[in-house]
């Protein structure tokens, strides 16, 4: 027997419309929200569906976190290489200026000591800059800006705003050669300004290097002594200073010591000097009368 199964679905398959079921559940949501503002029941139902559903949550947005992570990374990438070459540029530019102004600062701090040197009544003072250097590593000798032009004399004396620095020794139309007091062999006459002890200082052909010979070991002259000018030879003006006592051996197997001396003028460091623009008015060698034993003896000869 064949029973209809049409008929028996259709049977199982009715229930309320579509409009009761809307207004059936509208109304029961009313009434749940009612009760969670009222009661606060769900409280509890919402954060353990809170915690289920984060996973998924953060599931959903880790591709876009992601994307979003890498973006960033290669903006601050991209930021902070042209940030670093703009602060390199700007470092290189500040350390050129700055080495400008320390250099601006030292000429003009030896420029104010220069001016601030008292005026000798015998010796006026004329600046000077100097132009190059030798190229010969074994000279020591510098060319500075002025020369015939400017009525300067081979011998005259160049110092800084310290002590001395050397002698002209060949004057050009517009320039003229510094002979540094450290050329070898170069000689100048000096004391020492602690007990007037007179010698002669050499160069040793080092800028930094001067050196005093044929001093007994007995000599009163220490480490930290101060040589000055002592101007007895005619061209040197008296107590300027020259160098400074670094280091004394004494051996007794030597009858002379060995000295070594610092400069004290900035034999190699400064670009502007002072020219001695007259030099020193010696007086003259005087005359020695003849004695009468001389005065007939030439009278002899000539008759004969």
């Amino acid at each position: 027997m064949l029973v209809d199964n049409t008929h028996s679905f259709r049977f199982f398959n009715r229930g309320p419309s579509s409009v009761v079921r809307l207004v059936f559940f509208t109304v029961l949501s009313l009434l749940l929200m009612f009760i969670d503002v009222r009661y606060r029941y769900l409280e509890s139902a919402r954060g353990t569906l809170s915690v289920i559903v984060a996973p998924l949550q953060a599931m959903a947005t880790f591709p876009v976190r992601m994307w979003n992570q890498v973006d960033d990374y290669f903006s601050a990438q991209s930021t902070l290489k042209a940030d670093n070459q703009m602060l390199r540029e700007r470092h290189l530019q500040d350390s050129a200026q700055l080495a400008l102004l320390l250099e601006l600062q030292q000429e003009n701090r030896q420029l104010r000591e220069l001016v601030a040197i008292p005026q000798r009544a015998e010796f006026q003072t004329r600046m000077a800059e100097i132009i190059y250097a030798e190229r010969d590593l074994f000279k020591r000798k510098i060319i500075i800006n002025k020369g015939a032009d400017a009525q300067l004399q081979a011998g005259q004396v160049v110092m800084d705003d310290i002590g001395i620095v050397g002698q002209i020794t060949r004057v050009y139309p517009w320039l003229s050669e510094v002979t540094l007091i450290t050329e070898k062999d170069h000689v100048v006459p000096v004391q020492v300004l602690r007990n007037g002890l007179r010698t002669i200082v050499y160069g040793a052909g080092d800028t930094s290097q001067l050196t005093l010979r044929y001093m007994p070991i007995s000599s009163d002259i220490q480490e930290g002594d101060l040589l000055v000018t002592s101007g007895i030879d005619g061209v040197y003006p008296a107590g300027i200073a020259v160098a400074k006592v670094t280091k004394i051996e004494r051996d007794a197997a030597y009858p002379f010591a060995r000295i070594t001396c610092l400069p004290v003028g900035g034999v190699d460091k400064n670009h502007q000097l002072l020219i001695l623009s007259t030099l020193p008015k010696l007086p003259e060698m005087p005359v020695l009368e003849p004695s009468p034993e001389e005065l007939g003896n030439t009278k002899a000869k000539r008759r004969n």
